[in-house]
C-alpha cells in the first residue's frame, strides 16, 4: 500500500539523534516530576525510532502544558513548533459520531434504524445490504462493512483525493467481513457512511455541521475539516513521514478527501485536549445520547481492558480509572486524545505513520504517564 513514489524526496534517518529541549505552554510552570516523567515517555518514542513526538496536558482546572522530544523537521533539526496542526486521524470518527448523536437528540435519525432508510440504495452489491446494517453498527464498527483504506494505494490517491462515493465503490467491491451485529473489525468506511448520513440530513457540508456544532460553541482555533484539494498543513506545525523503501518519506502534504470523514481533519493538542473534555463532561450531548456513545464493547486494540463506544474508545490507566478517546492514524502523523470526565485531558501526537517497532505500545504508555504522574 505504501510505495515509494519516483523522485519522491526520502529523508535520513540519522538526523533523529536531535534533542529538543522540553519547554511549556505556561510559562509560569516550572519543570515538576510529571513534565519530567512525561518527557521520559517521549524520549523512549524516540528511541524507538519516530523521528519526534509532542505531549499536550491539560488539568481540570484549564492550565496546559506540553513537552517535545526529537525533531518536526528531520532536515532541519527543528522541534514541534508550540501550537503544531497536525492531521489527527481517526480522532476525526469521534467528531462526526458527536454530530450523528446531536441528529438523533435533534429527532432526525434513530440509531438502530437501517442505513436504507436514509440513504436508499447506497450500502448495496456483493452481499452488502443497508437493509440489514443500523446507524448504531456503524458507528461502532459491527456493520461488517469491508475497509476500503485497505485496497487504496497512497501514490495513487495522495494528491488526486477522492469523492466519498468513490470510496463506497471500492469499499462495496468487497464482501461484508460477518453478517451485521455479528462481530467487530475497525472499518473506515463505516464513517464515510456516516459523513454522507450527516450532509443528507442537514443539507449541509459535515465541515459545516462540525464548525457549526462543536469548533465554534468549544472555540477551538485550530480545528476543522479540510476540503478536497487542501493539502497543505495551515502554520505552524511539524513535517509528517511515513516509512519508504529507503528511509522515512516527506509525507506532510496529501488530499485529506482520501480519508475525508473518516480521518480528515486537522487539530491541534490543546484544541483535542478542550474537546474530549467537553465531550466527557457532557457539554456537547444531551445524557442520553452520551450514555449511547459511551455503551461500549471489549475490542482488541493491544491495551488490555479497552473497549469502543461509538466513535469512542475506553481506555484503563495504570494508576486506577478510565478515559475516553481516540487514536488517529493517518500517513504522516499518529495521535491519541483523551480525558478523564471533569479531570485531565493528554494528547500525544507523533510524526510518523505508521510506527515502527513497539511504539504503538509505548505511545498508549506515554499517554497513561500523562494521566498518572502526579
Amino acid at each position: 500500500m505504501r510505495k515509494t513514489l519516483p523522485g519522491r524526496k526520502i529523508v535520513a534517518v540519522g538526523a533523529l539523534v536531535a534533542l529538543l529541549a522540553a519547554t511549556t505552554t505556561t510559562p509560569a510552570l516550572a519543570a515538576t516530576k510529571p513534565h519530567d516523567e512525561v518527557d521520559k515517555a517521549l524520549k523512549t518514542l524516540v528511541r524507538d525510532g519516530v523521528p519526534g513526538a509532542q505531549a499536550t496536558v491539560t488539568s481540570a482546572s484549564g492550565r496546559t502544558w506540553s513537552e517535545r522530544e526529537g525533531v518536526g523537521n528531520i532536515e532541519k533539526g527543528t522541534p514541534f513548533p508550540n501550537g503544531s496542526k497536525f492531521r489527527a486521524g481517526s480522532v476525526t470518527k469521534t467528531f462526526v459520531a458527536v454530530v450523528v448523536l446531536q441528529l438523533v437528540a435533534d429527532g432526525k435519525v434513530r440509531l438502530d434504524t437501517p442505513i436504507d432508510r436514509y440513504l436508499p440504495g447506497l450500502v448495496r452489491g456483493n452481499g452488502n445490504d443497508g437493509t440489514k446494517i443500523t446507524v448504531r453498527q456503524l458507528l461502532q464498527h459491527t456493520s461488517g462493512l469491508h475497509d476500503f483504506s485497505r485496497d487504496m494505494d497512497l501514490d495513487e490517491w495522495r494528491h488526486r483525493g477522492a469523492e466519498p462515493e468513490e470510496l463506497m465503490a471500492i469499499a462495496l467491491a468487497q464482501g461484508p467481513l460477518f453478517d451485521p451485529g455479528k462481530g467487530w473489525s475497525y472499518s473506515n468506511t463505516n464513517y464515510i457512511v456516516a459523513g454522507m448520513l450527516i450532509e443528507k440530513l442537514t443539507g449541509r457540508s459535515v465541515s459545516d455541521e462540525i464548525d457549526t456544532r462543536i469548533v465554534q460553541p468549544l472555540r477551538l482555533r485550530g480545528t476543522y475539516l479540510p476540503a478536497r484539494g487542501d493539502e497543505r498543513l495551515p502554520n505552524p506545525h511539524a513535517r509528517g513521514y511515513t516509512p519508504g523503501d529507503k528511509g522515512l518519506v516527506d509525507f506532510t502534504e496529501l488530499d485529506p478527501s482520501a480519508a475525508w470523514t473518516s480521518g480528515g481533519l486537522v487539530s491541534t493538542g490543546e484544541d483535542l485536549n478542550h474537546f474530549f473534555a467537553a465531550l466527557t463532561g457532557g457539554r456537547l450531548l444531551l445524557r442520553p445520547q452520551l450514555a449511547e456513545m459511551q455503551r461500549t464493547r471489549p475490542v482488541d486494540l493491544g491495551v488490555p481492558g479497552a473497549a469502543y463506544g461509538l466513535g469512542i474508545v475506553s481506555v484503563p490507566l495504570t494508576c486506577g480509572g478510565t478515559f475516553w478517546g481516540h487514536r488517529g492514524s493517518v500517513p504522516g502523523f499518529t495521535t491519541l486524545s483523551g480525558a478523564i470526565p471533569h479531570g485531565k485531558q493528554v494528547n500525544v501526537v507523533l510524526n510518523q505513520d505508521p510506527l515502527p517497532g513497539k511504539a504503538s505500545k509505548d505511545l498508549f504508555t506515554a499517554v497513561d504517564t500523562g494521566f498518572c504522574a502526579r
